[in-house]
């Protein structure tokens, strides 16, 4: 990502994998952080973070949040609402804002369907309320959805964010935060790659850099671990109901993988010692919940000859799995996680 977004702060979003080793890896290569909440704050700061290098992402905060982050030394948060910003002003006096706005997130596997950002209008006039209040209006940005698949959501997210700058004249923000959504490979279709991201965000820049130059910031998650993950499930059951084939893992939407809800996010799986004849399946976890089905309506196939004992990877798994994990839902534990800096080993227990 540095390479093709040259001079781009990169704000890793902690929850994306919070694991510490992460952490202390992304710390020793000199990334910073996007954080939302006190215990993603903790993490960083036991894994070396510098504060001048913690954004604090989330616009939604509780008075106890904004105190904890401002004891630890944070200056920087995003907003989107008029009375976060007063909030800010009480709790962070003359802290660094950055309003987040509402852009489409068309194309992307889970978009935020309304849930965060301001309009433009509403933008101006937050810029101008956190100024009026002391704070540092320093900044716009916008996200365009998890696991976006068309780079030119960048481009039509900076092209509003010029608009807004725009209206404010001599007060324009120094900072552009591009956000997240940077997409990795799973299965059920094409996947841009960062470069195609990047040259979509360069060339809208560019539109604009005649009379805007800010500096620039991205909130990458998904895209720095995503690959680097791989999570080990055991196949429980291989049952056939109502001439279908069901296949039960003893991992499933509450054991990591809640990205499958609503079959947003299909993996790529992978069956070590199984390689024969493969045939068309619906894929479940162990819990007695009904919707804890992972895929019914998606192509997934595996071997014919699975049975129960044999194991199922699922590839690219590094990103919202253990964060994601019930703490003992149908009294299943966590998802524990092996990390193996050196080597590309498969850990020989089960887990992420």
């Amino acid at each position: 990502m540095r390479t093709t977004l040259p001079g781009v702060e990169l704000c890793y979003a902690v929850k994306a994998n919070p694991h510490p080793d992460v952490l202390a890896l992304l710390v020793d290569e000199g990334a910073s952080f996007d954080l939302a909440s006190p215990g993603e704050l903790d993490l960083c700061l036991l894994a070396g973070a510098r504060p001048a290098g913690l954004s604090w992402g989330n616009p939604v905060k509780k008075v106890t949040d904004v105190r904890a982050a401002r004891a630890a030394g944070v200056t920087r948060f995003t907003t989107d609402a008029p009375a976060d910003v007063d909030l800010l002003a009480r709790e962070a006096p003359g802290a660094a804002v950055g309003v987040r706005l509402a852009v489409g997130d068309d194309g992307a596997a889970t978009p935020f369907a309304g849930k965060f950002g301001a309009t433009e209008d509403e933008a101006v006039a937050l810029l101008g309320r956190a100024r009026a209040a002391g704070l540092e209006a320093a900044g716009v940005g916008f996200h365009v959805g998890s696991q976006q698949r068309d780079p030119q959501a960048w481009a039509r997210g900076i092209d509003a964010a010029a608009r807004v700058a725009a209206r404010l004249g001599g007060h324009a923000p120094a900072e552009l935060n591009l956000g997240g959504g940077f997409p990795t490979p799973h299965a059920g279709g094409p996947t841009p790659d960062v470069t195609a991201c990047a040259t979509a965000i360069r060339a809208a820049l560019a539109r604009h850099a005649s009379w805007w130059r800010p500096r620039l910031v991205a909130e990458p998650g998904r895209a720095l671990v995503g690959e680097a993950g791989v999570l080990r499930a055991e196949v429980v059951l291989v049952a056939e109901r109502a001439g279908r084939r069901w296949v039960y893992l003893d991992v499933g939407r509450y054991q990591g993988l809640a990205e499958t809800e609503g079959e947003m996010i299909v993996y790529r799986l992978r069956t070590p010692g199984r390689g024969g004849e493969v045939g068309p399946v619906v894929l479940a976890g162990p819990t007695c919940d009904g919707d804890d089905v992972l895929y019914r309506h998606a192509d997934v196939r595996l071997p014919l000859d699975l049975a129960a004992g044999d194991v199922v990877e699922f590839l690219g798994a590094g990103a919202y799995t253990a964060s994601y994990a019930s703490v003992g839902f149908n009294g299943l534990p966590p998802l524990p996680t092996y990390t193996r800096p050196d080597t590309h080993e498969t850990p020989e227990e089960g887990g992420n």
